[in-house]
Protein backbone atom coordinates (compact mmCIF):
# COMPACT_ATOMS: atom_id res chain seq x y z
CA UNK A 1 0.00 0.00 0.00
CA UNK A 2 1.22 3.07 -1.29
CA UNK A 3 0.24 6.41 0.97
CA UNK A 4 0.86 10.23 0.27
CA UNK A 5 -0.20 13.04 2.35
CA UNK A 6 -1.05 16.31 0.61
CA UNK A 7 -1.64 18.63 3.79
CA UNK A 8 -2.36 17.67 7.52
CA UNK A 9 -6.32 17.29 6.31
CA UNK A 10 -6.16 15.11 3.42
CA UNK A 11 -4.30 11.99 2.50
CA UNK A 12 -4.47 9.59 -0.31
CA UNK A 13 -3.07 6.22 -0.67
CA UNK A 14 -3.46 3.07 -3.17
CA UNK A 15 -4.61 -0.26 -1.98
CA UNK A 16 -3.18 -2.62 -4.48
CA UNK A 17 -5.12 -5.96 -2.87
CA UNK A 18 -7.93 -3.49 -3.88
CA UNK A 19 -7.14 -1.91 -6.44
CA UNK A 20 -8.72 0.68 -4.92
CA UNK A 21 -7.80 4.78 -4.28
CA UNK A 22 -8.42 5.90 -1.24
CA UNK A 23 -8.99 9.38 -0.01
CA UNK A 24 -9.88 10.77 2.91
CA UNK A 25 -10.58 14.28 4.60
CA UNK A 26 -11.48 18.02 3.61
CA UNK A 27 -9.77 18.64 -0.43
CA UNK A 28 -10.27 21.93 -0.92
CA UNK A 29 -6.80 22.68 -3.04
CA UNK A 30 -6.18 26.37 -4.30
CA UNK A 31 -4.60 25.28 -7.39
CA UNK A 32 -4.42 21.97 -8.64
CA UNK A 33 -0.67 22.54 -7.98
CA UNK A 34 -1.20 21.50 -4.26
CA UNK A 35 -2.66 17.71 -5.02
CA UNK A 36 -0.11 17.23 -8.30
CA UNK A 37 1.46 14.53 -6.22
CA UNK A 38 -2.25 12.71 -5.51
CA UNK A 39 -3.47 13.20 -8.90
CA UNK A 40 -0.07 11.63 -10.26
CA UNK A 41 -0.29 9.02 -8.16
CA UNK A 42 -4.05 8.68 -9.13
CA UNK A 43 -2.72 8.45 -12.62
CA UNK A 44 0.30 6.10 -11.74
CA UNK A 45 -1.99 3.59 -10.08
CA UNK A 46 -4.51 3.20 -13.13
CA UNK A 47 -2.07 2.38 -15.52
CA UNK A 48 -1.02 -1.10 -13.36
CA UNK A 49 -4.47 -2.23 -12.77
CA UNK A 50 -6.65 -4.95 -14.82
CA UNK A 51 -10.44 -5.11 -14.43
CA UNK A 52 -11.94 -2.83 -11.82
CA UNK A 53 -10.37 0.27 -10.67
CA UNK A 54 -12.13 1.77 -7.37
CA UNK A 55 -11.95 5.60 -6.21
CA UNK A 56 -12.77 5.38 -2.70
CA UNK A 57 -14.26 8.54 -1.80
CA UNK A 58 -16.19 7.66 1.35
CA UNK A 59 -14.49 10.12 3.57
CA UNK A 60 -14.06 12.66 2.26
CA UNK A 61 -16.03 15.33 3.87
CA UNK A 62 -15.61 18.15 2.08
CA UNK A 63 -14.48 18.73 -1.94
CA UNK A 64 -14.39 22.17 -3.90
CA UNK A 65 -15.10 22.37 -7.58
CA UNK A 66 -11.15 22.71 -8.07
CA UNK A 67 -10.50 19.34 -6.69
CA UNK A 68 -13.21 18.12 -8.40
CA UNK A 69 -13.03 19.06 -12.46
CA UNK A 70 -9.33 17.83 -11.20
CA UNK A 71 -10.41 14.27 -10.42
CA UNK A 72 -12.45 14.41 -13.46
CA UNK A 73 -10.48 15.30 -15.53
CA UNK A 74 -7.98 12.31 -14.38
CA UNK A 75 -10.93 9.56 -14.53
CA UNK A 76 -12.36 10.56 -17.75
CA UNK A 77 -8.74 10.72 -19.79
CA UNK A 78 -7.80 7.23 -18.11
CA UNK A 79 -11.71 6.01 -19.24
CA UNK A 80 -10.47 7.00 -23.12
CA UNK A 81 -6.98 5.72 -22.99
CA UNK A 82 -8.00 2.21 -21.22
CA UNK A 83 -11.41 1.63 -22.36
CA UNK A 84 -11.30 -2.14 -21.45
CA UNK A 85 -10.68 -0.42 -17.53
CA UNK A 86 -14.13 -0.28 -15.64
CA UNK A 87 -13.87 2.50 -13.12
CA UNK A 88 -15.89 2.41 -9.73
CA UNK A 89 -16.08 5.93 -7.89
CA UNK A 90 -17.31 4.42 -4.22
CA UNK A 91 -19.48 7.42 -2.55
CA UNK A 92 -21.56 7.23 0.57
CA UNK A 93 -24.81 8.72 0.84
CA UNK A 94 -23.89 10.30 4.04
CA UNK A 95 -22.24 12.99 2.25
CA UNK A 96 -24.89 14.09 -0.16
CA UNK A 97 -22.60 16.59 -2.40
CA UNK A 98 -20.77 13.26 -3.08
CA UNK A 99 -23.74 11.29 -5.12
CA UNK A 100 -24.66 15.19 -6.62
CA UNK A 101 -20.84 15.42 -7.64
CA UNK A 102 -20.27 12.30 -9.21
CA UNK A 103 -23.57 10.72 -10.65
CA UNK A 104 -23.05 12.65 -13.87
CA UNK A 105 -19.61 11.11 -14.69
CA UNK A 106 -21.30 8.31 -16.31
CA UNK A 107 -22.96 10.52 -19.19
CA UNK A 108 -18.89 11.26 -19.86
CA UNK A 109 -18.14 7.97 -19.99
CA UNK A 110 -19.90 4.49 -20.35
CA UNK A 111 -16.84 2.65 -18.56
CA UNK A 112 -16.80 5.05 -15.26
CA UNK A 113 -20.09 4.48 -12.83
CA UNK A 114 -21.04 5.92 -9.22
CA UNK A 115 -21.98 3.51 -6.20
CA UNK A 116 -23.23 4.47 -2.96
CA UNK A 117 -21.62 2.48 -0.70
CA UNK A 118 -24.12 2.45 1.98
CA UNK A 119 -26.94 1.73 0.08
CA UNK A 120 -27.87 -1.77 1.52
CA UNK A 121 -26.34 -0.56 5.03
CA UNK A 122 -28.24 -2.83 7.10
CA UNK A 123 -29.56 -5.66 5.69
CA UNK A 124 -31.98 -5.86 7.98
CA UNK A 125 -32.91 -2.08 8.40
CA UNK A 126 -35.98 -1.79 6.08
CA UNK A 127 -37.42 -3.99 8.31
CA UNK A 128 -37.32 -2.23 11.51
CA UNK A 129 -37.40 1.28 10.01
CA UNK A 130 -41.07 1.77 9.91
CA UNK A 131 -42.17 4.20 12.08
CA UNK A 132 -44.72 1.76 13.92
CA UNK A 133 -41.66 -0.26 15.10
CA UNK A 134 -40.62 3.09 17.21
CA UNK A 135 -42.90 2.63 20.45
CA UNK A 136 -41.42 -1.34 20.63
CA UNK A 137 -37.60 -0.21 20.05
CA UNK A 138 -38.72 2.36 22.71
CA UNK A 139 -40.33 -0.35 25.26
CA UNK A 140 -37.12 -3.02 24.28
CA UNK A 141 -34.96 -0.11 25.39
CA UNK A 142 -37.05 0.39 28.75
CA UNK A 143 -36.98 -3.67 29.98
CA UNK A 144 -33.20 -3.51 28.83
CA UNK A 145 -32.24 -0.15 30.63
CA UNK A 146 -33.26 -2.19 34.26
CA UNK A 147 -30.33 -4.59 33.77
CA UNK A 148 -27.51 -2.25 31.69
CA UNK A 149 -27.59 1.15 34.09
CA UNK A 150 -25.83 -1.64 36.33
CA UNK A 151 -24.09 -3.81 33.64
CA UNK A 152 -22.35 -0.59 32.26
CA UNK A 153 -20.72 0.59 35.52
CA UNK A 154 -18.84 -2.58 35.62
CA UNK A 155 -18.00 -2.18 31.95
CA UNK A 156 -16.10 1.08 33.00
CA UNK A 157 -19.23 3.83 32.56
CA UNK A 158 -18.73 7.02 34.51
CA UNK A 159 -19.89 10.23 35.31
CA UNK A 160 -18.19 13.27 33.03
CA UNK A 161 -16.76 10.82 30.12
CA UNK A 162 -17.32 11.82 26.35
CA UNK A 163 -19.53 9.03 24.43
CA UNK A 164 -20.62 7.93 21.35
CA UNK A 165 -23.98 6.01 20.69
CA UNK A 166 -23.28 4.00 17.62
CA UNK A 167 -26.48 3.19 15.87
CA UNK A 168 -28.13 4.75 18.52
CA UNK A 169 -31.87 4.23 17.11
CA UNK A 170 -34.62 6.49 18.30
CA UNK A 171 -31.94 7.97 20.73
CA UNK A 172 -34.01 6.42 23.87
CA UNK A 173 -30.46 4.99 25.36
CA UNK A 174 -28.37 7.89 24.61
CA UNK A 175 -31.18 9.78 26.77
CA UNK A 176 -30.85 7.47 29.40
CA UNK A 177 -27.05 7.38 29.32
CA UNK A 178 -27.22 11.37 30.12
CA UNK A 179 -29.43 11.31 32.55
CA UNK A 180 -27.51 8.51 34.29
CA UNK A 181 -24.25 9.67 33.96
CA UNK A 182 -24.37 13.38 33.32
CA UNK A 183 -21.19 13.01 30.38
CA UNK A 184 -19.41 16.05 28.82
CA UNK A 185 -20.49 15.03 25.71
CA UNK A 186 -22.79 12.65 24.14
CA UNK A 187 -22.91 11.98 20.38
CA UNK A 188 -25.38 9.61 19.08
CA UNK A 189 -25.09 8.55 15.46
CA UNK A 190 -27.51 6.26 13.15
CA UNK A 191 -27.73 5.33 9.01
CA UNK A 192 -31.75 5.84 9.06
CA UNK A 193 -33.29 9.53 8.92
CA UNK A 194 -36.76 8.64 10.42
CA UNK A 195 -35.10 7.26 13.62
CA UNK A 196 -32.98 10.26 13.95
CA UNK A 197 -36.30 12.57 13.22
CA UNK A 198 -37.77 11.19 15.99
CA UNK A 199 -34.44 11.49 18.75
CA UNK A 200 -34.31 14.62 17.71
CA UNK A 201 -38.16 15.65 18.42
CA UNK A 202 -38.15 13.72 21.67
CA UNK A 203 -35.34 16.28 22.63
CA UNK A 204 -36.85 19.14 21.65
CA UNK A 205 -40.09 18.01 23.52
CA UNK A 206 -37.78 17.66 26.84
CA UNK A 207 -35.69 20.79 26.17
CA UNK A 208 -32.09 18.46 25.94
CA UNK A 209 -30.07 20.44 24.16
CA UNK A 210 -26.49 18.43 24.63
CA UNK A 211 -27.01 15.35 22.83
CA UNK A 212 -25.38 15.82 19.45
CA UNK A 213 -27.84 13.76 16.88
CA UNK A 214 -25.56 12.82 13.77
CA UNK A 215 -26.49 11.31 10.46
CA UNK A 216 -23.98 8.78 9.41
CA UNK A 217 -22.54 5.59 8.19
CA UNK A 218 -21.13 3.56 11.36
CA UNK A 219 -18.94 1.42 9.22
CA UNK A 220 -17.14 4.88 7.61
CA UNK A 221 -17.96 7.62 10.06
CA UNK A 222 -16.59 10.97 9.62
CA UNK A 223 -15.53 11.49 13.44
CA UNK A 224 -11.84 12.19 14.18
CA UNK A 225 -9.93 9.12 15.60
CA UNK A 226 -9.54 8.79 19.16
CA UNK A 227 -12.15 11.44 20.43
CA UNK A 228 -14.40 9.19 22.73
CA UNK A 229 -13.90 7.63 26.60
CA UNK A 230 -16.36 5.20 25.38
CA UNK A 231 -18.58 4.08 22.43
CA UNK A 232 -21.52 2.00 23.22
CA UNK A 233 -23.16 -0.28 20.15
CA UNK A 234 -25.89 -2.27 20.77
CA UNK A 235 -28.16 -5.10 19.01
CA UNK A 236 -26.14 -3.51 15.92
CA UNK A 237 -23.56 -6.02 14.89
CA UNK A 238 -26.04 -8.53 14.70
CA UNK A 239 -27.96 -7.14 11.88
CA UNK A 240 -24.70 -5.77 10.39
CA UNK A 241 -23.57 -8.44 7.39
CA UNK A 242 -19.53 -7.02 8.09
CA UNK A 243 -19.35 -6.74 11.70
CA UNK A 244 -15.73 -6.29 11.80
CA UNK A 245 -15.63 -3.37 9.73
CA UNK A 246 -17.67 -1.71 12.10
CA UNK A 247 -15.83 -3.10 14.91
CA UNK A 248 -12.60 -1.62 13.82
CA UNK A 249 -14.37 1.99 13.29
CA UNK A 250 -15.44 1.85 17.01
CA UNK A 251 -12.18 0.74 17.69
CA UNK A 252 -10.58 3.71 15.63
CA UNK A 253 -12.88 6.67 17.10
CA UNK A 254 -12.32 5.25 20.90
CA UNK A 255 -9.59 7.44 23.08
CA UNK A 256 -6.78 4.86 23.84
CA UNK A 257 -7.39 3.20 27.17
CA UNK A 258 -11.33 3.86 26.71
CA UNK A 259 -13.66 1.04 26.11
CA UNK A 260 -16.19 0.09 23.20
CA UNK A 261 -19.57 -1.57 24.87
CA UNK A 262 -21.95 -4.13 22.60
CA UNK A 263 -24.79 -5.96 23.37
CA UNK A 264 -25.73 -9.09 21.15
CA UNK A 265 -28.67 -11.08 21.71
CA UNK A 266 -28.68 -15.16 21.18
CA UNK A 267 -32.39 -15.54 19.58
CA UNK A 268 -32.16 -19.64 20.08
CA UNK A 269 -32.39 -19.36 23.59
CA UNK A 270 -35.40 -17.19 24.09
CA UNK A 271 -37.35 -18.75 26.03
CA UNK A 272 -40.85 -19.29 27.46
CA UNK A 273 -43.39 -21.86 30.50
CA UNK A 274 -45.68 -23.25 29.28
CA UNK A 275 -45.84 -24.20 25.57
CA UNK A 276 -41.80 -24.68 25.67
CA UNK A 277 -41.63 -26.58 22.96
CA UNK A 278 -43.12 -24.60 20.17
CA UNK A 279 -41.36 -21.50 21.46
CA UNK A 280 -38.18 -23.06 21.02
CA UNK A 281 -38.86 -23.95 18.02
CA UNK A 282 -39.46 -20.87 16.38
CA UNK A 283 -36.80 -19.13 17.68
CA UNK A 284 -34.21 -21.37 16.18
CA UNK A 285 -35.76 -20.58 12.81
CA UNK A 286 -35.82 -17.26 13.74
CA UNK A 287 -31.95 -18.01 14.01
CA UNK A 288 -32.19 -19.45 10.65
CA UNK A 289 -34.68 -17.05 9.11
CA UNK A 290 -31.76 -13.86 9.72
CA UNK A 291 -28.91 -15.99 8.15
CA UNK A 292 -30.83 -15.89 5.30
CA UNK A 293 -30.56 -12.33 4.99
CA UNK A 294 -27.02 -12.30 6.31
CA UNK A 295 -27.30 -11.44 9.48
CA UNK A 296 -26.35 -13.04 12.79
CA UNK A 297 -28.59 -12.64 15.70
CA UNK A 298 -26.90 -15.89 17.47
CA UNK A 299 -23.96 -13.63 17.97
CA UNK A 300 -24.62 -12.84 21.40
CA UNK A 301 -21.67 -15.47 23.24
CA UNK A 302 -19.22 -14.55 20.36
CA UNK A 303 -18.97 -11.10 21.60
CA UNK A 304 -16.00 -11.67 23.26
CA UNK A 305 -13.80 -12.98 20.59
CA UNK A 306 -15.09 -10.76 18.23
CA UNK A 307 -13.56 -7.76 20.60
CA UNK A 308 -10.14 -9.31 20.88
CA UNK A 309 -9.88 -10.18 17.17
CA UNK A 310 -10.45 -6.56 16.75
CA UNK A 311 -7.53 -5.52 19.27
CA UNK A 312 -8.97 -5.03 22.46
CA UNK A 313 -7.40 -5.52 25.70
CA UNK A 314 -9.13 -6.32 29.30
CA UNK A 315 -12.36 -7.84 27.76
CA UNK A 316 -15.40 -8.38 29.66
CA UNK A 317 -18.68 -10.15 28.83
CA UNK A 318 -21.92 -11.10 30.93
CA UNK A 319 -25.26 -12.15 29.89
CA UNK A 320 -28.81 -11.48 31.35
CA UNK A 321 -32.37 -12.03 30.93
CA UNK A 322 -34.74 -9.83 29.93
CA UNK A 323 -38.45 -11.78 31.55
CA UNK A 324 -41.73 -10.63 31.80
CA UNK A 325 -41.36 -10.33 35.70
CA UNK A 326 -38.99 -7.31 35.38
CA UNK A 327 -42.04 -5.18 34.91
CA UNK A 328 -45.48 -4.97 33.23
CA UNK A 329 -45.42 -8.61 31.50
CA UNK A 330 -47.82 -6.83 28.89
CA UNK A 331 -44.38 -4.77 28.25
CA UNK A 332 -43.10 -8.21 27.33
CA UNK A 333 -45.85 -9.50 25.20
CA UNK A 334 -46.30 -6.12 23.26
CA UNK A 335 -42.25 -6.74 22.09
CA UNK A 336 -43.20 -10.48 20.76
CA UNK A 337 -46.12 -9.15 18.78
CA UNK A 338 -43.91 -6.64 17.12
CA UNK A 339 -41.32 -9.28 16.42
CA UNK A 340 -43.95 -11.37 14.98
CA UNK A 341 -45.34 -9.03 12.81
CA UNK A 342 -41.61 -8.14 11.31
CA UNK A 343 -40.16 -11.67 10.99
CA UNK A 344 -43.42 -13.97 10.46
CA UNK A 345 -45.73 -10.82 8.31
CA UNK A 346 -42.50 -9.32 6.20
CA UNK A 347 -39.20 -11.54 6.54
CA UNK A 348 -40.76 -15.00 6.03
CA UNK A 349 -42.82 -13.34 2.95
CA UNK A 350 -39.59 -12.06 1.41
CA UNK A 351 -37.75 -15.31 1.83
CA UNK A 352 -40.84 -17.15 0.10
CA UNK A 353 -41.56 -19.10 2.94
CA UNK A 354 -44.88 -21.68 2.55
CA UNK A 355 -48.08 -20.22 4.36
CA UNK A 356 -47.79 -23.34 6.53
CA UNK A 357 -44.50 -22.96 7.52
CA UNK A 358 -45.25 -18.60 8.40
CA UNK A 359 -48.13 -20.36 10.82
CA UNK A 360 -46.27 -22.68 12.76
CA UNK A 361 -43.84 -19.81 12.95
CA UNK A 362 -46.10 -17.39 14.32
CA UNK A 363 -47.86 -20.21 16.64
CA UNK A 364 -44.52 -19.89 18.18
CA UNK A 365 -44.78 -16.32 18.97
CA UNK A 366 -48.10 -16.39 20.13
CA UNK A 367 -47.37 -18.81 22.70
CA UNK A 368 -44.34 -16.70 23.71
CA UNK A 369 -46.88 -14.17 24.43
CA UNK A 370 -49.04 -16.49 26.31
CA UNK A 371 -46.32 -17.75 28.76
CA UNK A 372 -45.52 -14.33 29.43
CA UNK A 373 -48.88 -13.04 30.32
CA UNK A 374 -50.06 -16.73 31.91
CA UNK A 375 -50.02 -16.17 35.33
CA UNK A 376 -47.75 -18.53 36.52
CA UNK A 377 -45.86 -17.98 32.92
CA UNK A 378 -42.06 -17.56 32.50
CA UNK A 379 -40.48 -15.85 29.58
CA UNK A 380 -36.97 -14.83 28.71
CA UNK A 381 -34.88 -12.74 26.25
CA UNK A 382 -31.21 -13.17 26.60
CA UNK A 383 -28.50 -10.73 25.99
CA UNK A 384 -25.13 -10.60 25.81
CA UNK A 385 -23.34 -7.66 27.20
CA UNK A 386 -19.38 -7.59 26.15
CA UNK A 387 -16.70 -4.51 26.44
CA UNK A 388 -13.03 -3.95 25.68
CA UNK A 389 -10.30 -1.81 26.48
CA UNK A 390 -8.24 0.20 23.38
CA UNK A 391 -5.16 -0.18 24.62
CA UNK A 392 -2.80 2.78 25.76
Amino acid sequence: MSTISSSPAFTTQFDTSNQEFVATGVLRPRSIADIADDLLLLRDKIETVQGVFYINLKRVTHMNSTAFRALARVLVDASRSRPELKIVVLVSSVVTWATQMFRHLGELSPNISMEIYDSAFYPGQTFVESRSFIPILRTQTKMTWRHEREILQRHGLRNGMAIADICCGVGDFAMLVRKEFNPARIVALDHSTASLDYARSVAEKFCVRDIEYTYGDASQMLFESDQFDFVTCRHSLQIFDRPELLLKELYRICKPGGRVYITNEKNSHCLGEPRADSISWTYNEVAKLFRHFDMDVEMGPKGSRLLLDTGFEDVRIESFMVTNLDGDPQDFADVIEAWEDVYAGEMCVRRGDPPEFIERFRQGFRDHIFAALHPRGYAGWPIWAASGQKPL
